[in-house]
């Protein structure tokens, strides 16, 4: 009885042993098994299961894949004596994690590494080139034709500006320069990439507003053009509507004339089938137009004006 409770504590002993003494190998990440603190064996980069010796020997595991450095924001001189912001990222790896354990041990270490290695090489580079070649990658004119900005200006500024090294030469520069001293931790700095270049802020303030006096000038070309044309229309118009008044006026006073010469033809017509009658109608109409209730008149027997009245009176 007491041999096979042994035998019993013996295989679950052996089960545990078994148990802790195997590890697994994800395919993201690479394994270095470490003894009283110094590396053993090889590296285990092919995923799957490994055994170690329990309790003496440590796994120590790092990543595999790509990853990320991201450069604090500094204030860099260029060769122009601009004084910009620069933003800088970065993508590395551990290449040989042996290296790698010995040196940094581990990714917050090494991110510190690469702040001491990369952004002096950042600043050796922005300090080494004009700051068009930082900002600029091809000397690809840009299409103003729509834009109203003067085409000749902005050509002749592109030859004063054209670029010699341009940005992607000098990213692949610091890469270049800061790989071999990166390379003595095992790691290997895969790209350098620069996130953004800003002015600093007494420069920014004094390049917005000369884009702003640019976009103000180009603005008031357009106003004073819109007003000429404006004005063109407007004269236009006033010519035509003069054009049309004097015309309208014209043919009015045709009109006009037509009707009181067919009037007047009318009338001597009419009034000369009797010509006493239609004198007799216009004094009638005079005397009503002279003479009222209240009027008072002094004329001689003989007026003429009175002959119609004096034949009544008769």
């Amino acid at each position: 009885m007491k041999t096979k409770g042994a035998i019993l504590v013996a295989i679950i002993i052996g089960i545990g042993l078994v148990i802790s003494s195997a590890y697994v190998v994800d395919e993201t990440e690479q394994i270095v098994v470490t003894q009283f603190g110094k590396v053993v064996g090889t590296v285990k980069k092919d995923p799957g299961l490994y055994f170690r010796i329990p309790f003496i020997q440590k796994p120590t595991s790092f990543p595999k894949t790509l990853l990320e450095w991201d450069g604090d924001p500094g204030q860099i001189p260029t060769l122009d004596k601009t004084y910009i912001w620069v933003d800088t990222f970065a993508r590395w790896k551990i290449d040989d994690p042996i290296k790698f354990f010995q040196t940094v041990n581990n990714t917050t270490s090494a991110l510190g590494r690469l702040d001491d290695i990369i952004d002096p090489a950042v600043r050796n580079f922005i300090t080494s080139h004009r700051l068009i070649e930082a900002v600029r990658a091809t000397n690809r004119s840009m299409d103003l034709s729509e834009s109203g900005v003067d085409v000749k200006s902005v050509s002749e500024h592109d030859a004063v500006y054209a670029i010699t090294v341009g940005r992607d030469t000098i990213t692949k520069g610091i890469t270049k320069q800061a790989q071999p001293k990166l390379a003595r931790f095992g790691i290997e700095l895969v790209d350098v990439k620069i996130k953004r270049i800003n002015y600093v802020e007494e420069v920014r303030r004094s390049v917005y507003n000369r884009m702003i006096a640019e976009r103000n000038q180009i603005a008031e070309k357009f106003r004073s053009e819109g007003e000429g044309e404006a004005r063109k229309i407007l004269g236009e118009k006033e010519r035509d509507l003069k054009q049309i008044t004097s015309e309208a006026y014209r043919t009015a006073q045709v009109i006009k004339g037509k009707a009181d010469a067919e009037s007047t033809k009318l009338y001597a017509d009419a009034y000369g089938v009797d010509p006493d009658f239609y004198s007799f109608i216009q004094t009638l109409e005079i005397y009503s137009q002279a003479l009222d209730k209240d009027s008072t008149l002094v004329l001689s027997t003989d007026s003429d004006f009175l002959k119609y009245l004096k034949s009544y009176s008769k």
